[in-house]
């Protein structure tokens, strides 16, 4: 039986790879291509998490897709509508029917004599075999089958539900209930605004505080914006705006981090009742962005705080009890419902089992070539996102210099692209440089990066999408190799 061949595979249909097949479609459209996608659903992300009150904290403006602009006046949305977007894109640029549901990738192998990647592919309790010119994952960065939960001291002795946000039971009933949430990051300050509304009290239980900065759920610029000029034209000047000012609260985060905390302390005081022990709850003893910042709406959990329905507690877990958990402090949160908003686990490429040549591939060896390509990886590509700004900013510009790159390839005759790092050259430093807990946990697992380019990308979208344009494929990075002669069986 033949094994089926495509130009490209991507793996994955959430927001990049969806972008990722528009744009091949859009740039290079003699190529064949195919989406492996390992759950039944198009979104990735925006359909596994169903928690109440999910949604982005990044702006509509700049997570939509450049070639299909966000144009309704909210800018923070709900997990739903996200979904529904990359759905419809899907759909209306014809990539939908590229997409092959229930296929997991479980590995891929570079064979050098065939020029081409072999993938191996589950399917409804079955193996699919599939060879591709280029390999394009598009697979986010942490496991989908599991968060991160502490191995907290008698969790077994709670006699009410314990529930991760990744995995929320569909129709959880927490009506009138004791609901402890036990973290402080952005899916623990999205989750108990929503769960408050029903819950009879919610306690957001912190180790240590995060940085929330609220902005507002509807831009004030979207309706002006939209009456004076064509709805492409409103929602490029939108994201821009958007895009700049995200970049500059992170470079004087950076660059002032003290003046940006007092910044931060004193909209949090304003929003929240007199008295409040600010200090002690929403001033963390790290420089803002050494970890991500918190963006809530409308300061919608500072309200549900000041309505008293949400209560905040700073301290350390002893261990669980049957009615609740312990703390170092000696007291006791009684609880019916306990939520370990505690983290995602990271995992790189989807945990695909790369091999080249038969030789397995150790990732957190190798160093990333732009943010894009991994150092001694045949025609392989990642796409990944920003820690401090959108994640479609980077996964868009990932596939679009992956659509100059195949081209490039094709005018030139080449059919084999791999990054190749300088013998002496050092070991790199992490790919991210965030200091929360499921980053330093992971990030070794992670290709490394280096100090320049174009061993490096920064955590800026504007330098980059200049550094992309300017740059040129023969920089001495890049080892590239003709196609191979077709072999022809000789004649008995």
């Amino acid at each position: 039986m033949s094994i089926e061949h495509l130009d490209v595979l991507i793996v994955g249909a959430g927001l990049s790879g969806v972008g990722a097949a528009c744009r091949l479609r859009e740039r290079c459209p003699g190529k064949t291509f195919a989406i492996l996608e390992a759950r039944d659903a198009i979104g990735g992300t925006w359909d596994l998490f169903r928690f109440p009150g999910i949604r982005s904290d990044s702006d509509m403006y700049t997570l939509s897709y450049p070639f299909r602009p966000w144009s309704g006046p909210r800018t923070l949305v709900d997990g739903a509508s996200i979904r529904a977007y990359v759905e419809d894109t899907a759909r209306e640029y014809g990539v939908d029917t590229a997409i092959r549901f229930g296929h997991r990738v479980v590995a891929a192998d570079w064979s050098s004599d065939d020029q081409r990647w072999h993938v191996t592919a589950e399917h409804a309790g079955e193996t699919v075999q599939l060879t591709c010119g280029f390999l394009f994952t598009c697979t986010g960065y942490y496991r989908y089958d599991r968060g991160y939960t502490p191995a907290f001291e008698g969790i077994g002795r709670f006699r009410g539900e314990v529930v991760h946000p990744q995995l929320w039971p569909e129709g959880l009933d927490y009506d009138g209930k004791r609901v402890v949430v036990i973290g402080s990051g952005a899916t623990a300050v999205t989750l108990i605004p929503a769960l408050a509304e029903r819950a009879g009290r919610v306690t957001m239980l912190q180790r240590s505080p995060s940085y929330v900065l609220s902005l507002p759920a509807v831009d004030p610029l979207a309706r002006p914006l939209s009456r004076l000029l064509p709805t492409r034209a409103a929602s490029a000047l939108l994201r821009w705006k958007n895009l700049l000012l995200a970049l500059g609260i992170y470079q004087v985060s950076r660059r002032l981090p003290q003046a940006m905390r007092r910044f931060l302390r004193r909209q949090t005081a304003r929003r929240l009742p007199p008295g409040f022990d600010v200090d002690t709850h929403f001033n963390p003893r790290y420089a803002p962005w050494d970890q991500r910042m918190c963006i809530i709406p409308d300061a919608d959990l500072f309200k549900a705080i000041s309505s008293g329905r949400v209560d905040v507690v700073t301290d350390r877990i002893a261990r669980f009890t049957e009615r609740g958990i312990a703390l170092e402090s000696g007291a006791e949160l009684e609880a019916d419902l306990i939520v370990t908003a505690t983290g995602l686990q990271m995992e790189p490429l989807g945990a695909i089992a790369l091999t080249v040549d038969g030789r397995e591939v150790a990732l957190g060896e190798e160093v990333a070539y732009r943010g894009m390509q991994i150092s001694n990886i045949p025609n392989l590509a990642f796409a990944f996102g920003y820690t401090n700004q959108s994640w479609t900013l980077g996964s868009d510009l990932t596939a679009r210099q992956v659509c100059r790159l195949l081209d490039y390839m094709d005018r030139n005759g080449y059919a084999v692209c791999t990054p190749r790092r300088a013998p002496d050259a050092g070991p790199g430093v992490p790919f991210a440089d965030l200091t929360a807990g499921y980053v330093l946990r992971d990030i070794g697992r992670f290709p490394r990066q280096d100090t320049e380019e174009p061993w490096l990308r920064q955590q800026n979208y504007v330098r980059n999408a200049a550094s992309m344009r300017r740059a040129r494929f023969e920089d001495g990075a890049l080892e590239f190799t003709r196609a191979a002669p077709v072999r022809v069986s000789a004649s008995v």
